[in-house]
């Protein structure tokens, strides 16, 4: 990317001429001087540096709350940046009094993340207010004053002065005037200029959720290649038997779209253990399979998924199966000057079940230290296909083959689990890193296997079942 960049900063057009990869905290805070948005952890885990922003789709801007310690200074050429700064009103708005009325802050310094993050709930909202939202909206933000009954009261104020209404309005005072003249603004200005010479990119950046957290000190300085200023697919369709998901598609996306509910029910449980809100508002698919930690809850979805990972460069492009990507620990398949850009799954016959275990250290916002998908078809009370994946036992996420090959057509019973175990434990080769013992692994690995086919086939066995023997 190269050029000015063109945006719009709570009620200000800005022009700036600083490199794209700087982080927009940075920014905020050492240019602009609008310190209101605090510095924390500065790895996307507290919550403190929460702005809204908003991008401008046919007629209406979209707003999504997201951290901008992570997120690189060009992203916003196009967009609507908003501010804690960027709410004052000639009086409070909606959530900044209900936190005055409660006593919703004691430090104050995690205060501003937390407003922003209850007014991007309020502002992207498509169904009803509920306390739910509320408590998923805040879950990237942390108070360690732990003040956080006060701040349930104020948002359950915001429930009962709000109603259940499905979309706010200016008269509710929970934005400006100003955001009511945003979309034609957006639309006023100039078209951002793009550098797409990969050789002269020192980084390629999606979300940038994983790849700040790493290379956050170089970053600013590095030539980027900002994907999600690019014509890459951001979509997903539904179509010929597969369905076809942009790499750009965020996890939030992921777990909202109809097609992808259709066929995981329960994704969006599986998805609110997958880091914060913030972060999942920001983080995509195509980064996480690219990226290649053994313990990436998504690649372990799609492996289990059977997908297939569609790599282009320039005008030419390739079908990898997933379970061919993988070739070592942070090693892939991708050529050089190649992006992923769509992962492909198939359609399953509609019985097909499929559940997301995960054991880490803390419920939410927490890496894996052993996460598993298990997709499984039975037909006549026998398993006629299933697909087994396991993170953090091996150098990759692992598919577990003969695992999945010794249950191909038995039924599920507490001896045919049990059976499983040998095979199970041979198949995988976990170590003691700073997430687990290897010990502790294998123990998890055979509870997961458990946990799987309990859940899926309670009908069938227990947990109980499995109380003496093991």
């Amino acid at each position: 990317m190269i050029g000015q960049i063109h945006f719009i900063l709570n009620d200000r057009t800005v022009c700036t001429s600083q490199p794209p990869g700087v982080t927009v905290l940075d920014y905020l805070r050492q240019k602009a001087r609008l310190t209101g948005t605090k510095e924390g952890c500065s790895e996307g885990g507290c919550g403190a540096c929460t702005v809204l922003l908003g991008e401008l789709q046919e007629d209406r801007v979209y707003y999504r709350a997201v951290v901008s310690c992570l997120l690189p200074l060009g992203e916003l050429a196009g967009k609507h940046l908003v501010t804690i700064e960027g709410l004052n009103q000639s009086k409070l708005s909606l959530v900044q009094q209900a936190f005055v009325d409660y006593g919703a802050t004691q430090c104050g310094f995690c205060t501003p993340g937390m407003v922003m993050s209850l007014t991007g709930y309020l502002l992207s909202r498509g169904t009803e207010i509920s306390e739910e939202g509320f408590k998923n909206a805040l879950s990237g933000n942390l108070c360690r004053c732990t003040g956080y009954a006060s701040i349930k009261r104020a948002y359950q104020s915001l429930i009962e002065s709000l109603g259940k209404n499905s979309q706010v309005t200016i008269q509710d005072g929970i934005f400006p005037k100003y955001f009511l003249n945003i979309p034609e603004r957006l639309r006023s200005l100039p078209k951002p200029a793009f550098d797409n010479e990969e050789s002269k990119s020192d980084f390629i950046v999606a979300g940038g959720t994983d790849l700040y957290v790493e290379h956050g000190d170089i970053l600013p300085e590095s030539q980027v290649r900002l994907l999600n200023q690019s014509s890459l697919s951001k979509e997903i369709s539904s179509s010929d038997g597969e369905i076809r998901i942009g790499a750009l598609t965020t996890f939030a996306e992921l777990a909202s779209h109809p097609a992808i509910l259709k066929i995981i029910p329960d994704i969006s449980a599986y998805i609110k253990r997958i880091a914060s809100y913030q972060i999942r508002n920001r983080a995509t698919i195509g980064g996480n399979l690219v990226a290649a930690s053994p313990i990436g809850d998504g690649s372990i979805l799609l492996l289990a998924l059977d997908s297939r990972l569609v790599l282009k460069k320039g005008n030419k492009s390739r079908t990898v199966a997933i379970k061919q990507f993988f070739h070592g620990y942070k090693e892939t398949a991708i050529a050089s000057g190649e992006i992923l850009t769509e992962i492909i799954i198939p359609l399953f016959p509609p019985t097909t079940k499929i559940n997301f275990e995960k054991v880490s250290k803390r419920q939410y916002l927490d890496c894996a230290v052993v996460n598993s998908v298990m997709r499984v078809l039975c037909q006549s009370k026998r398993i006629s296909a299933i697909a087994i994946s396991m993170g953090g036992v091996a150098p990759i996420p692992l598919l577990l083959q003969k695992t999945s090959k010794y249950f191909m057509g038995k039924e599920v019973t507490q001896e045919t689990i049990e059976g499983a175990f040998p095979i199970l434990q041979a198949e995988i080769s976990p170590i003691s890193d700073i997430h687990g013992s290897a010990r502790y692994k294998r123990l998890s690995v055979r509870q997961l296997l458990i946990a799987h086919l309990t859940k899926l086939f309670p009908e069938s066995v227990t947990v109980r079942d499995f109380y003496e023997t093991n």
